[in-house]
């Protein structure tokens, strides 16, 4: 199956996600919100949170595990680099209050203007270390 097809499959699941969550719980979908409180909520609260992470998990990998799909391509990366990419995401994600799921998929879905300035910022960030690390460090 073509690469477009499945991102386009796994998009459409996505966002079905986050409709159902907000049907059902009515609550936002942001990863980096479900996987904090796993940490910092009590009993009922801390159980959803931990099952959304597992879900995301075992979504992310029955796939490969039950299909002959080529392996995603791995970035040419130190572990030094990936996890100072980490501590960047994470703290961005504190001072964005959210991430890109919660704002771009969420928060732009209910047209919050936060949400649409938050994933421009996020992309353009994005876009702006990719040159650095291509061009002017790695290049």
């Amino acid at each position: 199956m073509h690469h477009f097809i499945l991102a386009a499959i796994g998009g459409a699941m996505i966002g079905i996600a986050a409709v159902v969550m907000m049907g059902l719980n009515g609550r936002i979908a942001g990863i980096s919100g479900i996987l904090s409180g796993v940490f910092s909520q009590p009993g009922n609260e801390k159980l959803w949170r931990v099952l959304f992470v597992v879900g995301l998990v075992v979504g992310g990998a029955l796939p490969g595990l039950l299909f002959s799909l080529p392996a995603p391509p791995v970035p040419d990366a130190t572990i030094g680099l990936v996890i100072a990419g980490g501590l960047f995401v994470g703290i961005g994600t504190g001072l964005g209050s959210g991430c890109t799921s919660g704002h771009g998929i969420c928060g732009m879905a209910r047209l919050s203007k936060r949400s649409i300035v938050a994933t421009v910022i996020f992309m353009a960030t994005g876009v702006v270390a990719v040159y650095i690390l291509r061009h002017l460090i790695g290049g």
